[in-house]
């Protein structure tokens, strides 16, 4: 056990969770901020401090005040930055998302640089303020690549301006700064919770969806975007970097055939028929979601993580094993149906997943 102590912000998300465990399994002691000590779901949290006899305690602040900042930080080596505003659907003004995710992120670098005790912060940032609004859509992207605000949604936006923000407020600081950014981040969830990441396999899997819109990602799994915010705190050169984490994107139809390969004997009627871009365009005229995904038709998500895997030792797993993982623990979870449910087990279900 080390009397290294690492905040981390936004302790109750799904990728905040898989980071917690990483590093209490490490040894490190952690304190995890959250918006309400009272209302807050950290079960699942304690139960893996329990399991690991690390040591877990949390604060309360959120990215919208600075109360509760300052204690936060106070005697914290590292902070891995993970918290970020999640609205209700989608704002109708673009700036009730942008602002928030900036001014939140100088509201904890402002915190750490104040503390004098943090020296280095790991962001997680995202794939979206790389790949987003490039005119060829053909060019693999790297770290050196940045989204065109000027042609990107609201969302890849708020990625592009707070990953900026936090760059150029290191700048004249003492502080060391990594950012992670991930692809769309799958696998176990660690107890029952809507993630909007996981939404793809989500609705494959409870049959809302007719056909399959030809949509791309470049999947990640949500342990392995864990273990590479471990790497990027422990690697003394990795300060000053952003690292794309992410496997070789995936059609949503080929996401789909992994699942039904694995749960379609389970009963899951997984579709596989592409939805031509007709209608989607319709469907989009009554649905801002459906509007949103429609820019993104057939458009493919190309990003390298060589960078992450050369300079840090990062080796991701398979999509197709964080693809499954997902689905069983949705299932497991009740979030999907359980279609399975019998005498006996399933393969999958006796198999279970490792967490």
């Amino acid at each position: 056990m080390t009397d290294v102590r690492v905040l981390v912000t936004g302790a109750t998300g799904f990728i905040a969770g898989h980071c917690i465990n990483e590093l209490l399994q490490h040894g490190y002691a952690v304190r995890g901020t959250v918006r309400d000590l009272a209302t807050a779901d950290v079960a699942h949290l304690r139960a893996i401090a329990e399991r690991t006899g690390g040591s877990l305690e949390f604060v309360q602040a959120g990215l919208g005040a600075d109360a509760g900042w300052a204690e936060a930080v106070d005697g914290c080596e590292h902070v891995w930055h993970l918290a970020s505003p999640n609205p209700a659907g989608l704002p109708a003004d673009e700036d009730e998302l942008i602002r928030p995710a900036v001014d939140g992120t100088l509201r904890v670098l402002r915190a750490a640089a104040a503390a004098g005790t943090v020296r280095r912060v790991v962001m997680t940032s995202s794939s979206d303020a790389i790949v987003h609004g490039h005119e060829r859509t053909d060019v693999l992207r790297t770290e050196a690549d940045w989204s065109n605000v000027e042609r990107a949604a609201a969302y890849p936006k708020s990625k592009v301006y707070a990953e900026r923000a936090a760059w150029a407020f290191v700048a004249d600081q003492r502080l060391e700064l990594v950012t992670i950014n991930p692809g769309l981040v799958l696998g176990p969830l660690l107890h029952a919770e809507q993630k909007a990441s996981m939404e793809v396999v989500r609705q494959l899997l409870a049959g809302g969806l007719p056909a399959v819109p030809r949509l791309n990602y470049a999947v990640v799994d949500v342990r392995d975007v864990a273990t590479a915010h471990l790497l990027a705190m422990e690697t003394p050169h990795a300060a000053g970097n952003r690292y794309i984490c992410a496997t070789p994107s995936l059609w949503m139809g080929e996401i789909a055939t992994v699942l039904k390969a694995e749960f379609g004997a389970r009963g899951y009627r997984i579709p596989t028929r592409r939805l031509p871009y007709w209608l989607m365009w319709l469907a989009a005229r009554r649905d801002p979601a459906v509007r949103l995904a429609l820019g993104y038709y057939g458009v493919p998500a190309l990003v390298t993580a060589e960078k992450a895997q050369r300079e840090l030792g990062w080796t991701p797993r398979p999509a197709t094993e964080s693809i499954i993982a997902a689905g069983d623990t949705l299932i497991r979870y009740g979030i999907v149906p359980d279609k399975g449910r019998s005498g006996n087990p399933t393969p999958t279900q006796a198999r279970g997943t490792t967490v």
